[in-house]
């Protein structure tokens, strides 16, 4: 009767976050509880060698969404959404929209996921002194200059896919300062685009005369806690049946790593979170910036603006799953029922009684390149030598191991070069899954308490209702973080496993023979095309 209430007075908050493959809407209360949710599974495109979303699919996938979450409500509650407290947007970071005079997009989105930008990326980390990524936006439009794209002298506008669907809802051309980070760097002092580098990219393309500044295209930046309002016709385009009202305040539209962090309530300095998956990353807040660039680390921003570095791997759970699933048909050829739950926390609570090292044994997860230890391919591989102790319990922790084997090397330099501390780290996504296991695990990569929270599982969608909910429901004006821990947390840290030095000495064994091995990997992706 509460969430009914709360729906019918207009005091819910919506957060719809658009994945690599699904997009989720979140529905909370004034306790910021999930009280509904919606979604819609879409998958990108290779067109002309690129990968992309239609604008078409962007906004059928926005509204099947958003029309998902109004039958949960009324088969929940049997009520109608018609106003909205807050609403936020998060998306995908990086990538590119470039929009002409006419507001249209110049060339299909180009996501993330492309690397066809290596030039540009190389070029720009050595004029900015500051690692500039491939998926970066930046990256993007350098690359199309590079290419000679015609689109590129008639930009009005360029933004990323969360930036896209807030100003056609708000009519309003921002970014949250996370999603921005994505963009250029920020300077942290003042919590906008790094001015120096702004003056040196134009500068490098004045050649070229353009009628444009790169300052004329980028969206304004804006910190948690600043707002747009929802048109009548964002509100037509985010319910075409007519019953959302308009006037809903929208949050500053963010990426997915600050609504991860926002989800697990690693915003504070020191604190850190871990996504593990398909792919992984680390994000640790930083009190300040790092001494220099580092490759394997791209520097970003919490969604109030604090300097954040991430070390993101391709790889993660893709080739563990594939050795589970092999178990599973061996269990089928058997006759023996499949509880694939069981499966996993039997193999993965098994490999916790094997040796610390894994008994020699070594494992690499690359079903695609690895950028932290410099492979532009990758081949799932297994090595074992006569001598090592080849057991089930070895095999799996060896696996386990391989999972966030690339992410300890990138938080290596993190915490021994530039001496980086952290007080809490959350970790989240399928590899911790099965109680314990995924924690103790990656306890021992990063030599630090982790941390798992059952509301960490609601996943982006939630992070950015609870930005919404940030906007409007600060009566105190408190801190993002100061609102995060005493609103949303209220102390809930979560259940810890702290590192054993036993567990520590072994992955720091096995890493060494994993760093040893790299080029078994090398010659296996020359080999086998």
């Amino acid at each position: 009767m509460e969430a009914k209430s709360t729906i019918e007075a207009g005091k819910a908050v919506l957060g719809i976050e658009f994945g690599s493959t699904r997009i989720k809407a979140v529905l909370i209360d004034g306790e910021n509880k999930p009280i509904a949710q919606g979604s819609h599974e879409w998958e990108n495109r290779l067109v002309d060698g690129l990968w992309t979303y239609s604008i078409d699919a962007i906004w059928a996938g926005l509204q099947d969404c958003y029309a998902n979450l109004r039958a949960d409500v009324k088969r929940q509650y049997g009520t109608e959404i018609r106003s909205l407290a807050a609403i936020g947007i998060s998306a995908m970071m990086h990538g590119y929209m470039p929009f002409g005079a006419d507001d249209k997009i110049q060339v299909p989105f180009r996501t993330w996921r492309n690397t066809n930008t290596a030039q540009a990326a190389a070029e720009l980390s050595e004029l900015f002194a500051f690692n500039i990524p491939l998926r970066w936006s930046i990256s993007h439009l350098y690359q199309a200059i590079l290419n000679g794209e015609e689109h590129v002298k008639d930009i009005k506008f360029l933004t990323t896919l969360a930036g896209y669907i807030h100003w056609q809802l708000t009519g309003e051309k921002v970014l949250g300062i996370g999603d921005a980070s994505g963009m250029l760097p920020i300077d942290p002092d003042t919590k906008n685009y790094d001015a120096r580098m702004v003056e040196q990219f134009d500068r490098l393309v004045a050649p070229k005369g353009f009628g444009w500044r790169l300052s004329d295209l980028l969206p304004r930046v804006l910190p948690a806690g600043e707002s747009a309002g929802l048109t009548p016709e964002g509100a037509k385009l985010l319910d075409p049946s007519g019953h959302l009202e308009p006037g809903t305040p929208l949050c500053p539209p963010e990426g997915d790593a600050g609504t991860g962090m926002t989800a697990t309530n690693s915003v504070k300095q020191r604190t850190g979170n871990v996504s593990a998956g398909t792919s992984s990353f680390s994000m640790l807040v930083l009190e300040k910036n790092l001494s220099k660039p580092y490759e394997v680390i791209d520097m970003v921003t919490t969604p109030d603006g604090s300097p954040v570095a991430m070390v993101h791997c391709n790889n993660c759970t893709s080739d563990l799953n594939a050795w589970v699933n092999l178990f599973k048909e061996y269990q089928q050829l058997l006759g023996v029922p499949v509880d694939m739950n069981e499966v996993f926390g039997k193999l993965y609570n098994h490999a916790l009684t094997g040796d610390a090292d894994c008994g020699g044994l070594v494992a690499y997860n690359y079903f695609s390149g690895e950028p932290v230890t410099g492979l532009a391919e990758g081949r799932p591989l297994f090595v074992r030598s006569a001598g090592d102790k080849f057991s089930l319990a070895n095999f799996m922790r060896a696996h386990l191991h391989a999972a966030v084997g690339v992410l300890k090397i990138g938080n290596d330099i993190l915490f021994k070069e530039e001496k980086v501390a952290v007080d809490r780290i959350t970790g989240h996504g399928g590899l911790f899954k099965t109680p314990g296991v995924g924690q103790r695990i990656l306890a021992a990569a990063l030599n630090s308490p982790i941390s798992v929270m059952e509301t960490a599982g609601e996943g982006g969608a939630w992070g950015i209702a609870l930005l919404a909910s940030f906007l409007v429901n600060n009566e105190a004006h408190l801190s993002l973080p100061d609102f995060l821990d005493s609103r949303v947390f209220a102390g809930n840290k979560g259940t810890e496993v702290a590192p054993t030095p036993e567990d520590v000495a072994g992955f720091n064994a096995y890493i060494e023979n994993y760093k040893a091995g790299l080029g078994i990997e090398q010659a296996a992706v020359k080999w086998k095309k």
